[in-house]
């Protein structure tokens, strides 16, 4: 089976036929399903047909989850909303805890802190890797719910106003 340049079928011919045919338009001959029976070639530019094949190549590739990382110290905890626009956006997290001077010596308040981030979190993720002890930093590895089983615990900034907005002359406070 012979494909045109434009994707018209020219049907069955002789292999010499179609060589033929492409070499008057000035195109290749592409075989683009070998298995098939007959098996269908194209006549198309070979360098263009390369070209499409590796840029839909290169789409597959890019589907996959990125790991992002947010560091804690013991006592400051305001990058949660970070880690749950990752989540939301469906890629993994790496939650990082570390210990500075004497905070060593109290490595409960950084288990209790990480245990406190993995339950801010729970709406949006489940626990790939229990925290863990490591040196001086506690590691844990957070991957996303499926997109509709997450539920966002802290309300996503908006720069803009709705456009259905009631307008009832009184104003709300945040």
């Amino acid at each position: 089976m012979i494909l045109g340049s434009t994707g018209e079928q020219l049907g069955v011919m002789k292999l010499s036929d179609a060589l033929r045919k492409a070499q008057t338009l000035g195109l290749d001959l592409v075989e683009v399903a070998p298995t098939a029976n007959p098996p269908v070639c194209k006549i198309v530019d070979f360098g263009k047909f390369r070209y499409d094949i590796s840029k839909q190549e290169k789409d597959k590739k890019t589907t996959g989850t990125k790991l992002k990382e947010i560091k804690f110290r013991v006592n400051i905890l305001t990058k949660i909303r970070h880690g749950e626009e990752f989540l939301d956006r469906g890629n993994k997290v790496r939650v990082q805890l570390q210990f500075r001077g004497r905070e060593m010596a109290h490595q409960e308040f950084g288990m209790q802190l990480m245990e406190k981030v993995r339950d801010d979190l729970a709406g949006m993720s489940q626990v790939e890797m229990e925290p863990k002890i490591a040196g001086r930093n506690v590691t844990m590895t957070l991957s996303p719910l499926p997109a509709a089983r997450r539920k966002r615990r802290f309300s996503v900034p908006s720069n803009e106003e709705p456009a259905t907005a009631p307008d009832n002359g009184t104003e709300e406070s945040e």
